[in-house]
């Protein structure tokens, strides 16, 4: 057992962000010998069960869930910052050539090294990632992730059209490959397997079928894949798919809409998309910075909110501009003040702490798992330092409130802030 004294942050089952100034966290193995949170709270009404136990002290810092991205690309670390006119010239011109290098396991292995230390680095302890359409690609990031403990669910990219040499796969053999690679991870330590059409443009019929088909063999694996991003995409899927609804339609056409299916971006929806993610528990990823970057348009907070379906947010890296949850967090705070500015504040802050943590859990269908410090939650945790720069300390200190303290945190922090990160109690971080 370990215990914990200092600024305490987590989350209710409603959201609200919960806040001790002097915290108690006491994390410990469960019977399976995983580390597992086992009180949190104020340090006056708890500590008197732990009297006896040592505490480690962390004065001037604040204890977080480490944060949950729903969406990211990991064979695309290298693409980051790569400058294009729109979303299709970018996957043509730097996407598609770098991702075909993962043909090489030696450097797919290497490249995941890289983006599992970004991940830590930044305070990411869940994350949902794209492969390529190699299986080698996913045989590299699952390793990596289970060397580190991290909690990761990823998978091989299905694209049998309308892309590249390099990166084109066959309909019967990328199919084959996914349900292998299933049984091959899913559920190994804290690793879970996505079967992952990249968008529907570059599949055809019958492999979107496959995937459909082994989304019901397998009904406890995550469907990941895009839609509604670019209008010029809009148009390409709706000359390609005459007979669906939409975009959205196209995959619940094809059995790939249900719950653990979480869609990237659903930017350019109707209240009719947004009603089929609500029936069928699909949930969006949520990705401004990429979003602004490559000048896609801007997810619609309120539209979702109306309708009712789950979102969380996500760094799309590399289209998206940093693996900080911090940009992240700016960015849609930004997207929605813009679509909202008749409303004044678009997100709190708690709430755009919370879709980075425990709200994209509850979306990946992994709430009171990760993303918080309730009792029972697996124990993965961020040491966060509010005075990490001059002027980071200078603002944090005169915070009256919550929300003054973390919307500091969310406009000046970066990786900087995260003084270490904690997974079953393997220490990252300039304090490990």
């Amino acid at each position: 057992m370990h215990v914990y004294r200092s600024a305490l942050l987590r989350f209710a089952d409603d959201g609200t962000a919960l806040y001790d100034e002097d915290g108690l966290l006491a994390v410990g193995p469960d019977a399976a010998g995983r580390q597992r949170v086992l009180a949190a709270g104020a340090w006056r009404a708890l500590a008197p069960q732990y009297a006896g136990v040592p505490v480690q002290h962390l004065p001037g810092r604040i204890l977080a869930p480490g944060f949950v991205d729903m969406h990211v690309h990991f064979p695309q670390t290298d693409v980051i910052g790569s400058p294009a006119e729109g979303l299709l010239p970018w996957l043509e011109n730097y996407t598609f050539p770098h991702e075909a290098r993962f043909t090489d396991a030696a450097y797919a292995q290497q490249v995941a090294q890289v983006f599992i230390d970004e991940l830590l680095r930044n305070g990411v302890t869940t994350a949902l990632a794209f492969a390529t359409s190699h299986p080698v690609s996913v045989d590299a990031l699952m390793g990596a992730a289970q060397q580190r403990q991290l909690r990761l669910v990823t998978g091989k990219v299905l694209q049998d059209r309308h892309s590249p040499d390099g990166v084109r796969d066959r309909t019967e053999e990328s199919l084959v490959d996914t349900e292998a690679l299933i049984r091959r991870w899913h559920g190994v330590d804290r690793l879970g397997y996505a079967i992952t059409p990249r968008f529907a443009p570059t599949s055809t019929p019958e492999q979107l079928r496959g995937a459909g088909e082994l989304a019901a063999r397998y009904p406890d694996v995550w469907i990941q894949s895009h839609v509604a991003e670019n209008r010029d995409e809009i148009r390409w899927a709706r000359e390609l798919f005459p007979g669906s609804r939409s975009y959205l339609g196209v995959y619940d056409d094809f059995g790939l809409m249900r719950e653990r299916a979480v869609y990237a971006h659903c930017i350019h929806f109707d209240d009719e998309d947004r009603a089929l993610m609500r029936a069928t528990g699909a949930v969006a990823a949520v990705s401004p910075t990429s979003n602004l970057f490559l000048g896609s348009g801007f997810f619609d907070y309120a539209g979702a909110d109306r309708v009712g379906f789950g979102h969380g947010l996500a760094s799309d890296v590399g289209g998206g501009t940093s693996f900080s949850p911090f940009h992240t967090m700016l960015a849609a705070y930004y997207v929605g003040r813009e679509g909202q500015t008749k409303q004044g504040l678009s997100l709190s802050p708690e709430r755009l702490w919370w879709l980075h943590t425990a709200g994209a859990a509850q979306a990946l269908g992994l709430g009171g798992v990760v993303g918080n410090l309730q009792p029972g939650c697996e124990a993965d945790f961020l040491v966060l330092n509010p005075a990490a720069t001059p002027l980071l300390a200078r603002k944090t200190s005169q915070a009256s409130n919550l929300a003054e303290l973390l919307f500091a945190l969310i406009v000046l922090g970066d990786d900087r802030v995260v003084e270490q990160t904690v997974i079953s109690q393997a220490k990252y971080g300039s304090r490990a």
